[in-house]
This record gives C-alpha cells, structure tokens and sequence, in this order.
C-alpha cells in the first residue's frame, strides 16, 4: 500500500473508533447509566466483557446486551 492509503485507512479506523465509542456512550445512557458515572461504566464494560461472554452461548447483539 502505498502512503496515502495508509493514511486513509488509519483516517477511517480513528473514525470508526470514534463513533464506536459514541454508540457505547449511548448504550450504557439508554441502559440507565447516569452522565457523570458513564467513564467508570465504560471502564467497567471494557473491562469485564471477556468474563461475563466466557460461558455466554449468545451472538452477535445478544452478546452485548448480556454484558450491558
């Protein structure tokens, strides 16, 4: 690849990084989560979705709506 889609493909992961992380804010928004306890619920989410998909048998959107 040369450099200028190099740029553009790390242009469009820092989007898409971007709007993931909005759509997880809204998430835990609309799941009941207060604004000003929403960073320690995001940390919380990052940090213990391995554990709580372990023996999970969900897919897809399911997944992450046992996690949240």
């Amino acid at each position: 690849m040369n450099q200028n889609n190099n740029k553009t493909l790390k242009n469009e992961l820092e989007d898409l990084q971007y709007e993931l992380s909005i759509v997880l804010e809204a998430m835990l928004l609309y799941a009941g989560v207060k604004r000003e306890k929403l960073e320690n619920a995001i940390e919380a989410y990052i940090d213990n979705i391995d554990n709580v998909l372990e023996n999970s048998n969900k897919e897809g959107v399911d997944e992450i709506l046992e996690v949240v």
